[in-house]
């Protein structure tokens, strides 16, 4: 394993050189870098946007809500709308805890991996309470016989601030992957493997649990003595992302570059690194680029975080889809995200980062503007009318269909944004100050992180829709496009 030298603590940014590896993304050490996001990606996509966050949400906290009595004296709409409520506030509230934990501690793991020792061990205490975290999910059981609401929001908290913290640490060993010339395929392959992992664990709750609990195939019970009625399958996503994470990040242990600063020490290297954070921070208008992309990642990465996790809430609510129709979103959109992480990559290299950026976050807005056309009685604002294409066990009507097919479009742009969003952070960034960087792209993407589930509670309740309160979130898309387009790439940085 390569390791590079250790920078003096007195050595100025222009003193530490950037080091490189070699290669490209089916190289060993660059394959290994994008294996990692086939090991843990999976749980972002199951847990926080797809399968736990909507049943916690609708069948724990809602149910519970009802459950109470505290809404009796409401007529079951009204009180089904306001349990649901309840339950998205309380995943907005997980996110926004773990956003604001986030935000003031990652930049300074990220100066720190830039002077410290050798990363992967760091990098398995985080992916180790990742798994712990996720296995106890199991457990989030409706009723009293599970752990407590705030117990399993704790869990969830500490997994998403381990989550940040491994994307910090993951991407700080980005620039030792392979070639200058290949990070933006490796990158891209990386999201495109996560994505794929989470299409066959979907596939797979389907085909064991769901199907044949309700159709009777291709099995005639669902596997492994699984109720459905229990909520199980729902909750298995906990333990399998768990055990897949374990299982998979070992390629990545074995053979990628570690990136790390040989005989550094770690409590030295925190002390400096917080130095430099803070030496950054008062001479951001020295990194004035750098600075004003990070702006517009904090707006437009607010936006897409609100877009994927509450579109799925949305969906389910909106449009009234179950759990085999969520999954089945779920996996076609997972299918073309996988897409979009290659297609990142290629345009990267094609367009270059900032212009690859601006078409997907286009792409984003306009999607929005059009899936907020679809209702269950209608399409483009009640210009179609809604109707039965089929007598299918789902996606009955063309709203149904057109509103499936949609999300591919959100999950190649989607996908694609967060590969030229590293590319661009990489060609940004001082030699030597990727991990530091990393850090601050971190919060960029976390300290806010509350705004999008802000903007769309406070729309929701001003004009009572759902479907303007999903719109405001276009507000943060089209403010960070904005502060993207002055972003200069082609100066100094």
């Amino acid at each position: 394993m390569t390791e590079t030298a250790a920078p003096s603590a007195t050595s100025s940014p222009e003193d530490i050189s950037r080091h490189y590896g070699t290669g490209g993304a089916l190289d060993k050490t660059g394959f290994a870098w994008a294996v990692f996001e086939w090991a843990r990606n999976p749980y972002y996509i199951l847990i926080v946007i797809y399968i736990f966050a909507p049943y916690f949400a609708r069948d724990v906290i809602g149910a519970d809500i009802l459950a109470s009595g505290e809404l009796d004296g409401m007529d079951p709409e009204t009180a089904r709308r306001t349990a649901n409520a309840g339950g998205q506030a309380a995943i907005a509230s997980v996110t926004k805890w773990a956003g604001l934990v986030g935000a003031f501690t990652a930049p300074f793991l990220g100066a720190a991996l830039d002077r410290g020792g050798r990363r992967k061990p760091i990098l398995a205490i985080f992916l180790g309470t990742i798994a712990l975290m996720s296995w106890l999910l199991w457990y989030a059981i409706p009723g009293e016989s599970g752990f407590s609401t705030g117990t399993v929001m704790t869990f969830m908290v500490i997994a998403y601030v381990c989550y940040t913290y491994s994307e910090v640490t993951h991407n700080s060993m980005l620039a030792v992957a392979g070639a200058p010339q290949s990070l933006p395929m490796i990158s891209g392959l990386g999201l495109g493997l996560g994505n794929l992992a989470a299409t066959l664990l979907f596939i797979a709750l389907v085909g064991l649990f769901a199907l044949p609990g309700i159709i009777g195939w291709p099995f005639a019970a669902p596997q492994f003595g699984i109720s459905l009625e229990a909520f199980e399958h729902q909750r298995l996503a906990g333990p399998l992302c768990a055990a897949w994470l374990a299982l998979f990040s070992i390629p990545f242990f074995l053979y990628a570059e570690d990136g790390g600063t040989k005989g550094a020490s770690w409590p030295k290297a925190f002390k400096d690194g917080a130095n430099a954070v803070f030496t950054t921070v008062k001479e951001a208008a020295r990194y004035l680029q750098m600075m004003k992309f990070l702006i517009a990642r904090m707006l437009y990465a607010d936006a897409m975080a609100a877009l994927l996790a509450l579109g799925a809430v949305y969906v389910a609510l909106f449009l009234e889809w179950g759990f085999l129709e969520m999954t089945a979103y779920a996996i076609f959109g997972s299918i073309w995200a996988f897409g979009g992480g290659i297609l990142g990559g290629w345009m990267d290299t094609r367009f270059g980062p900032k212009n690859s950026l601006i078409i997907s976050i286009v792409g984003m807005v306009a999607t929005l503007a059009f899936q907020l056309s679809i209702t269950q009685d209608s399409l483009l604002f009640g210009l179609v009318q809604n109707f039965q294409v089929w007598d299918g066990l789902i996606f009955q009507t063309l709203s149904d269909l057109v509103y499936l097919g949609s999300i591919s479009v959100v999950a190649v742009t989607a996908t694609a944004s967060i590969s030229s969003s590293r590319s661009m952070l990489v060609h940004l960034a001082p030699p030597g100050r990727s991990g530091e960087f990393f850090g601050l792209y971190a919060i960029a993407g976390t300290v806010t992180v509350w705004a999008g589930p802000l903007l769309v509670e406070i729309f929701t309740s001003a004009f009572n829709s759902q479907r303007i309160g999903m719109a405001s979130i276009s507000i943060l898309f089209l403010m960070g496009l904005a502060v993207l387009f002055t972003v200069k790439m082609n100066e100094d940085t």
